[in-house]
């Protein structure tokens, strides 16, 4: 099963976010082989399901931000061929793990559902590839978490806190006042992070950065949970976080690891 934890060095896991959101266009192959040149453990990638389609790599239902501004409209109102006309990068969940079994085979995948159905179809793509070890499964959707646990026991189940329910993480604007409202949360986190495990059935959890402490960090660990904090694209975050005790580190831009001669 996908090693989550720091090593015995103290280095801190090292993910990049849609590949590398920042380098290349955000899940895309050229996003994940962006991410793996700069150095990363895991790729983080999203997957949404095509009702006339397959299982794709994609954020949301929104064509603007899948298609990187060349079209409007729903992803999930398309066929893979529409789609690909407006989106001719976006890879299909198959293609995507053809690319981690052969070309990245000592990568770990950190696949993040933006659906709800077909989950037995992805777990069975990845156990087909060969990848349930590699990879954890991410979601605020308790449902869908004890859905690929029932699917498969060899891949790792990690619970993403808080949800992003109005997509303020694609709305750069708006993160000034959602750092406002983490803050007033912060304080409460620590003592939930036992009831977000044992709901979810977890052994990982995705923390929002700004809700990381050291109180959140120790509890997690009490329980032998590994604590991931997202999405961190700042270096005094990063060192923040990682002084706090994180095991791991999801990032838009992996260069951002240059900064961590001094913590890690």
């Amino acid at each position: 099963m996908i090693e989550l934890t720091r090593t015995a060095g103290g280095r801190v896991l090292r993910i990049g976010h849609r590949g590398a959101a920042l380098l290349a266009p955000e899940n895309t192959l050229r996003s994940f082989r962006a991410a793996l040149a700069e150095g990363v453990d895991v790729v983080e990638f999203d997957v949404l399901d095509l009702p006339r389609g397959p299982l794709v790599v994609a954020h949301s239902d929104d064509l603007d931000e899948v298609s990187h501004g060349a079209a409007t409209g729903s992803v999930r109102s398309l066929s893979l061929v529409e789609l690909r006309e407006v989106a001719p990068e976006l890879p299909t969940v198959e293609e995507a793990l053809a690319f981690f079994a052969e070309e990245a085979p000592d990568a770990g995948l950190h696949v993040d559902l933006k659906l709800h159905t077909r989950l037995d179809e992805l777990v069975a793509a990845l156990r087909r590839f060969g990848l349930e070890q590699r990879a954890v499964v991410s979601s605020f959707h308790v449902p869908s978490l004890r859905a690929v646990a029932r699917e498969s026991a060899a891949v790792r189940i990690g619970f993403t806190y808080p949800e992003d329910r109005f997509g303020v993480s694609r709305r750069p604007t708006l993160w000034p006042l959602v750092r406002v409202g983490l803050s007033t949360m912060r304080a409460s986190v620590p003592r939930r992070i036992p009831r977000f495990m044992r709901r979810a059935g977890a052994s990982a959890l995705m923390l929002n950065q700004a809700l990381v402490t050291p109180r959140a960090v120790a509890i997690a660990h009490e329980l032998g949970v590994p604590l991931i904090a997202w999405t961190v694209d700042d270096e005094r975050d990063l060192a923040r976080v990682v002084d706090a005790g994180v095991d791991g580190v999801i990032t838009n831009d992996p260069r951002i690891f240059g900064s961590l001669t001094n913590h890690c």
